[in-house]
């Protein structure tokens, strides 16, 4: 402290951590600190598994049943949804992880994921008719959305409240490494299964193909539920939430009305983009296979696109922590990035989107879809997470996150409108999407660098120190905040750390 008070006095900046080592001060393991990471953002592997899986499983059902199936409903609300149910999941647990239990609200939204893959994998209509089985396979679908949406607010802010307690330098990364790479890894596996499901049922089993592909989902969120009944609430959380006091709202939404904002905002173009341009991936399996061709070959083929996601995910996690430039600049920088390889695309696109070109219009896709996770599909829920208060993270990540599914929902109805507008099948049809969706990054990385504040290794300690004296200053009672009494040490640390803020 004495140190900390000396570089006070010759006027230096002084870091919040400055002088202490919170590794050595509670005596924790690095494993003991890391585990409740992986087990709060790791369960988004299920979001992507089960979100990436139901799309080949269309496709086998298509197979089974032809036209009965095709000229279902079920063709569109299968897929759509889940993404319905996701939206409520978000919104219900970012309450329920505020008001009542990050834990119990994870611990409900993986025993719902478990229960729901497993009916869904059951599915079946009376009598074994088909549209019975279709009916309760989208019933299903949707309750188990309910579930995945609740590991964003339970899950993901978990995940950002347990990184406080890792070492300086490298908290983002450890956040993106259990988020959003355990997305990206989820759609790889879906891909990776369905392949080799495929392969060993081969196309005359398809009956049975499909519902293990279903199936295995259970075990992602099996395989964390012993690791989550374990876990304790984040410190974070057990010293600054409201759970027992009233919510001051309109203090919050004046607080943080126009942030939350920004980044819905971001995360809805982010979404939009990135679960919209599987449109193109058809195309390139046009060219790449012709008309007729066996459904493992599609499924390899789909294994190769996904792949593009890992690089760009993984690069960005360890970009994250980079000092000078930090999470909203690597959004930015990124996002921008992608919109020029974007018009790059559209302005070759005649040329790219022809047989001979096939391997070009691959690789200069896959760079695109690479770009978009190193930024945004990285940094989005590194935003959402840090850039609010603990007392209310829950619900502030829940409506951005619900955003952003909202923008996916709304992109797969947008490009389709956009190419039909173009006409099918013309020049334009290819182009414009990537006009739209390129000139929307830029608005995007402007929104990021310019209406964001900068996110640092303390930022969530930060932000509560901030928010707490917006609070008193505004005549709120702080005193009823938290889960329990403060520690005495901790009351010191918290005094060091606002003094230096």
């Amino acid at each position: 402290m004495a140190d900390v008070q000396e570089s006070k006095e010759a006027g230096d900046v002084v870091h919040p951590t400055e002088g202490r080592d919170p590794l050595v001060d509670t005596g924790k393991s690095k494993w003991e600190r890391l585990w409740p990471v992986i087990a709060c953002g790791a369960g988004l592997f299920s979001d992507g598994y089960l979100n990436a899986i139901i799309g080949t499983v269309g496709t086998m059902l298509s197979q089974i049943y032809g036209d009965a199936y095709d000229n279902s409903s079920a063709l569109k609300n299968i897929s759509s949804i889940t993404f319905a149910g996701t939206v409520l999941g978000m919104l219900i647990f970012g309450y329920t992880s505020d008001k009542y239990s990050r834990k119990w609200s994870l611990m409900a939204s993986t025993l719902i994921i478990i229960l729901f893959a497993i009916l869904a994998t059951g599915s079946y209509g009376a009598g074994g008719s088909l549209g019975g089985m279709l009916a309760a396979l989208t019933a299903y679908r949707f309750l188990l959305g309910i579930g995945i949406g609740g590991e964003y607010p339970a899950g993901s802010v978990g995940c950002a409240e347990s990184t406080g307690e890792l070492r300086a330098g490298s908290r983002n990364k450890w956040f993106i490494m259990f988020t959003n790479v355990q997305i990206d890894l989820g759609f790889l596996v879906a891909a990776i299964v369905s392949l080799i499901v495929v392969v060993a049922c081969t196309e005359n089993h398809l009956r049975a193909a499909w519902r293990i592909c279903l199936g295995l989902g259970v075990l992602p969120p099996l395989s964390l539920l012993w690791l989550r009944l374990k876990l304790q609430e984040p410190e974070a959380y057990k010293r600054e939430s409201m759970a027992h006091t009233r919510t001051p709202w309109l203090l919050v939404i004046r607080y943080y009305w126009f942030r939350l904002l920004i980044v819905s905002l971001i995360w809805f173009i982010y979404d939009w983009s990135a679960y919209s341009f599987g449109i193109y991936s058809s195309s390139i399996l046009a060219h790449l296979l012709g008309k007729k061709y066996p459904l493992w070959k599609s499924m390899a083929w789909n294994v190769l696109i996904n792949f593009f996601y890992m690089p760009g995910c993984i690069i960005g996690g360890l970009l994250a922590d980079v000092p000078w430039l930090g999470p909203k600049r690597l959004l930015a920088y990124a996002v921008w990035a992608q919109a020029i390889v974007g018009y790059i695309m559209a302005g070759c696109y005649k040329w790219l989107n022809t047989p001979h070109n096939v391997g070009a219009f691959t690789v200069v896709y896959g760079i695109f879809l690479a770009l978009g996770e190193v930024g945004p599909g990285d940094n989005i829920g590194l935003l959402a997470s840090k850039t609010s208060a603990t007392c209310i993270r829950g619900q502030y990540y829940g409506i951005a996150a619900a955003m952003g599914k909202i923008g996916a929902f709304a992109g797969s109805y947008g490009l389709r409108a956009i190419q039909e507008h173009a006409g099918k099948g013309t020049l334009r049809a290819g182009q414009d999407p990537f006009w739209v969706a390129s000139t929307l990054a830029l608005v995007a990385g402007a929104l990021a660098m310019w209406a964001l504040p900068d996110i640092n290794q303390d930022t969530i300690e930060e932000e509560d120190i901030k928010f707490r004296e917006f609070l008193t200053a505004n005549g709120y009672d702080v005193s009823k905040m938290g889960l329990g009494p403060v520690s005495s040490e901790e009351s010191v640390v918290r005094e060091e750390r606002k003094e230096a803020i």
